[in-house]
């Protein structure tokens, strides 16, 4: 019999069949997401005001404990720039960047981070992450990837300027462009288009010499490493250090250290909203990441074990020197592409980076930081996709306001703003969506038992009943909506004697729906009308048995909305032609 804890701990499941070509392919897919890490953890540290050696810390025991306790077989945790972005807004409100209680605060966010997603795992609710709808989410990584993109101009430029907004940002690098270094700005522009060349052509130009598909691929991921190289090399050799170019320094060359994050009340009140959405931003990328690659090998992803991986790896990023983690878009496909077969295709790349930070950190001294500023703005820009305005707008205006609206908020306001009003407006969308719910007067389809919308059909009616789809549950925001409806119906000189709910798509009637329908059935017993329901489901039916709403009701339910029209609908129904 399987151990109670083993649901918590997947490696049980997967370690048990784990043989000798999963290992082999576990580590290819490790040695290329290593190579692929290691500039880029430099750079996210950097985007989140951190020493460099921070998105070392943050990419060994956090991706160590997701492999215990995640389910995905493919999605990379570590740092990633929407989050490392997130840290820096939260952080920078009440730390000074560079100070150790910047650091601390780093800590603390990561610790509470884990923390919420431990407890919302614990407790199954993962679920909560679906009140962020689609659109918004995309409004919101768009504007974030915008802000990533301008906050890194002042890197490539070799200027000073600061900034939480867009607007704030342009200001202070249109106030310095007297001060760029034209160095820096060589080799910022230069890493740029090196990487940006390498993103799109050098893997089919190596296809095209003759290059294997795994050989090309490991090339082209190595190419933010050429780029740190060569640049490092440069900077070294010509002394651009003392020319004015901004370098990372020196780096401890060490394994990740035993921290401990802040504790202190205020600390803790300061970060804990933060904590919440950064939890809630960096699960629903992990999570849709996840599921996307699982389902391309038929492998299952149990979201709130998902939510305790996640949480785990925070708790470790929180203990090892780091700040908040999730599953990396990039990294997990390139994973995935790679062939890693289970989890410990991230362990093998967590020891990978290990063995970077004790033996390869002083060859990073003299890196330029516009190199990391240029491997942050090549990753993000593909974040950006403002066609999804374009989209939303052809099929929704409600969801292209919503979309436009966390774009604008958030490029103009703030990452945190931005972020509070998407979770906002994705609930506020549901609330207005099911507000007035689809309600159609259906009539039956000559020759069958179906009925369907009058206004789109051919169908026989009876001027003495009427005949009511609800295509929506019924609860508290709705409720009086459907009230008024067969009020507006039911007015005085109208031939109806039957009023039939046909509730097929109900899945719940709430207690304000239900005082509704209460209120619907007194109201029609004073007209001498009936009201009738039909095609009610099993669960529906067993919550409307425990009130008195069935027994005091001026009518019937039916098991099919056929049944209730052979008893009610008069002989020779009229016919009424779709509009």
């Amino acid at each position: 019999m399987r151990p109670k804890f083993a649901q918590y701990l997947p490696i049980l499941d997967w370690g048990r069949r784990y043989d000798r070509g999963a290992l082999t392919n576990d580590l290819i897919a490790a040695v290329i997401v290593t190579i692929m890490l290691i500039p880029q953890s430099l750079a996210y540290a950097l985007l989140a005001g951190l020493p460099p050696e921070a998105g070392i810390y943050a990419s060994i025991v956090p991706i160590l404990l997701y492999a215990v306790f995640g389910t995905s077989r493919a999605l990379a945790v570590g740092p990633v720039a929407v989050v490392s972005l997130l840290t820096a807004s939260a952080v920078g409100q009440v730390a000074e960047q560079g100070t150790a209680g910047y650091a601390v605060a780093a800590l603390t966010l990561a610790g509470l981070s884990g923390a919420f997603l431990v407890l919302l795992g614990v407790f199954r609710l993962g679920f909560l992450a679906n009140f962020l709808s689609h659109p918004v989410i995309a409004g919101f990584i768009t504007a974030s990837g915008i802000l990533i993109a301008t906050s890194q101009l002042k890197h490539i430029l070799g200027i000073d300027a600061g900034g939480h907004t867009l607007v704030e940002m342009a200001g202070a690098l249109l106030a310095h462009l007297g001060e760029i270094n034209p160095i820096t700005l060589v080799l910022g522009v230069a890493t740029t288009a090196f990487l940006f060349w390498v993103r799109r052509g050098l893997k089919p130009l190596l296809r095209r010499l003759g290059a294997g598909p795994l050989l090309a691929d490991v090339v082209t991921k190595a190419g933010p490493v050429v780029a740190v190289v060569a640049t490092t090399l440069v900077v070294w050799a010509l002394g651009l250090a003392e020319r004015g170019v901004a370098i990372v320094g020196a780096v401890p060359q060490a394994l990740p250290p035993f921290t401990l994050p802040g504790l202190s009340p205020e600390l803790v009140r300061q970060l804990a909203l933060p904590a919440i959405l950064i939890s809630v931003i960096g699960f629903v990328e992990s999570i849709s990441v996840a599921q996307t690659l699982a389902a391309k090998k038929r492998q299952r992803i149990d979201p709130d074990q998902e939510l305790i991986g996640l949480g785990a790896a925070n708790l470790g990023a929180a203990f090892t020197g780091g700040y908040p983690v999730t599953g990396g878009f990039a990294r997990s496909v390139v994973n995935f592409d790679a062939g890693a077969e289970t989890p410990a295709a991230g362990a093998f790349t967590a020891l990978g980076l290990a063995l970077a930070a004790v033996a390869l950190t002083p060859l990073v001294h003299y890196l330029p930081n516009a190199t990391l500023a240029a491997t942050i703005v090549v990753a993000v820009l593909s974040l950006v996709d403002l066609s999804i305005l374009r989209r939303t707008w052809a099929y929704s205006r409600a969801d292209f306001a919503a979309v436009a609206a966390t774009i604008l908020l958030t490029l103009t306001l703030g990452v945190e703003i931005g972020v509070a009003s998407g979770v906002v407006l994705s609930i506020v969308l549901h609330l207005v969506k099911t507000s007035k719910p689809h309600v159609a007067e259906v009539g039956l389809v000559p020759g069958t038992h179906h009925f369907r919308n009058i206004d789109r059909h051919d169908v026989r009616t009876d001027p003495t009943v009427l005949s009511l789809r609800i295509d929506e549950s019924l609860y508290f925001v709705n409720a009086r909506f459907l009230e008024d409806l067969i009020q507006d119906r039911v007015t005085d000189g109208c031939r109806v004697r039957h009023v039939v709910l046909m509730c097929s798509a109900v899945n719940e009637i709430d207690f304000s729906a239900l005082e509704s329908l209460e209120a619907v059935n007194e109201r029609l017993r004073d007209m001498g009308i009936g009201l009738h329901l039909s095609e009610v489901k099993g669960p529906v039916m067993d919550r409307l048995k425990t009130t008195h709403l069935l027994d005091h009701m001026n009518g019937r339910v039916f098991l099919s909305h056929y049944d209730a029209w052979c008893a009610l609908a008069r002989a020779g129904a009229d016919t009424k032609a779709a509009e």
